[in-house]
């Protein structure tokens, strides 16, 4: 009984019928909830797989949050207590009121809780950048090898959880630490520019235009980067190419790529506000624990995928002769006639699916 539930779960009922052209999902809005249906426990699973990974990187951000939330609670309390006159609990050892009263927020009984706190989320930001860089770092070939799987996935083709992410590592791991060394330490790179210059800015105001110009730099890799891995694993192309590439394709599609990368935070901003305004912020933190341990990681990308898929067919697959489009999709008359005609040529194609192909043209595909 359990064998024959299990393959139903895995391989579907028995003598249910095939679908049909017509049963095929016509846009890609049905392409990715048809899918997001039929993938959701493939999700979950690889999910689990990868969070090895991303555990570090989980670790450092909830250590240096609940730090900050911490040390903002006792300046609070401190600034509290020097007006009301009361006494100091026992959270506050000597390490935390000598660095309450030192230079200068603390001046004749007067506590500066503003500048304390903006003091200290600047130095705990700092940190948590630099302890981020080696965790994003090894987080680049993991990346590549759920792209390749959740791209096909997203367009309705097969692809083995272990065995394809396992050869996507293995060829495209260079390219993802490439990527993921350059996304470790752009942040502290952009940060510490803003602090750079903005404190010039006071002397000059000239020092604005590069100030700016940093933190550009800084969107623009945030936004190429939803196309960075999926390009990797899709097309032949030197790393140079691949960060043009990937560049060109965020400012090409810019309102969509800001709304994807707001996407992304969404759950996270929806715990703070939780945390913030309501009772039941510890909760809330659990609950987005158990979202990226479950689901989050994994979930995130294949909405990528199904975006980026969209892209590039638009973009690149239909300047490259030969190379199939609208993968997944219902495809009308026409073009069912004249795939039937090619024969041979269809079946061949069929057979290298997934594999990549060569560059040409410009941008440049696989």
């Amino acid at each position: 009984m359990f064998g024959k539930m299990m393959n139903s779960y895995y391989y579907g009922k028995s003598g249910k019928g095939d679908f049909n052209r017509e049963d095929l999902p016509h846009n890609r809005w049905e392409l990715f909830w048809a899918m997001l249906r039929v993938r959701f426990s493939a999700l979950c699973r690889m999910n689990l797989m990868v969070l090895l990974v991303y555990i570090p990187l989980m670790g450092v951000l909830l250590v240096n949050g609940l730090r900050a939330v911490q040390m903002l609670n006792l300046a609070a309390g401190f600034q509290q207590s020097l007006e009301q006159g009361t006494e100091l609990g026992e959270e506050f050892t000597e390490e935390v009121i000598t660095l309450f009263k030192s230079a200068p927020y603390y001046s004749e009984g007067v506590f500066d809780l503003l500048s304390f706190s903006r003091d200290i989320l600047q130095t705990i930001l700092m940190h948590t950048l630099l302890f981020l860089i080696p965790c994003i770092l090894i987080t680049g070939p993991a990346e590549a090898g759920m792209a390749y799987v959740l791209r096909n996935w997203a367009r309705d083709e097969h692809a083995f959880i272990w065995s394809d992410f396992k050869d996507a590592v293995k060829e495209n791991w260079k390219q993802g630490l490439g990527v993921s060394a350059i996304t470790s330490v752009l942040p502290v790179l952009v940060y510490m520019s803003w602090q750079f210059y903005g404190s010039m800015v006071e002397k000059n105001m000239f020092f604005i235009v590069p100030q700016m110009l940093i933190v550009v730099l800084g969107v623009l890799w945030s936004l190429g980067l939803l196309y960075a891995y999926p390009m990797m694993v899709t097309y032949q192309m030197s790393f140079g190419q691949l960060i043009k590439n990937m560049l060109m394709l965020g400012v090409a599609r810019l309102p969509q790529s800001v709304g994807f990368r707001l996407l992304s935070l969404v759950p996270a901003a929806l715990c703070l506000a939780l945390f913030l305004l309501t009772p039941v912020g510890f909760y809330a933190i659990l609950a987005l624990g158990g979202y990226y341990i479950m689901i989050g990681i994994t979930l995130h990308r294949f909405i990528v995928a199904s975006f980026t898929n969209a892209v590039f067919d638009r973009y690149i697959n239909s300047r490259i002769e030969g190379v199939r489009v609208n993968r997944g999709l219902a495809e009308d008359d026409e073009e069912e006639e004249e795939d039937e005609a090619e024969g041979a040529a269809e079946e061949a194609d069929e057979e290298t699916d997934g594999r990549k192909e060569p560059v040409r043209g410009v941008p440049e595909e696989a």
